[in-house]
């Protein structure tokens, strides 16, 4: 039963960042763009998390927390590039 919840999420999360890539792609403007990629590094950290819960593997809890934070500092920048043209004053 696990397995197959599990497999089940992955597909529902994978069918959720393909729709986010969509909007990046898609996207009518900038702002639009940016949350896009916010929700595609979430659904990244998502699919890695449920894999390693999948494989039973440490690693991959590892590299999700990697790019949550890569994520995080990358929205940040891309969201003061777009408010004020510039990342560091």
């Amino acid at each position: 039963m696990m397995a197959w919840a599990l497999d089940f999420a992955l597909a529902a999360v994978a069918l959720a960042a393909a729709l986010a890539g969509w909007r990046l792609l898609r996207g009518p403007d900038h702002p639009d763009r940016v949350l896009a990629l916010d929700t595609l590094y979430v659904d990244t950290v998502a699919l890695v998390i449920l894999l390693g819960l999948r494989f039973a593997s440490d690693l991959l809890f590892e590299a999700a927390l990697l790019i949550a934070m890569l994520g995080f500092v990358a929205t940040v920048a891309l969201a003061r590039f777009i408010a004020r043209g510039d990342v560091v004053e």
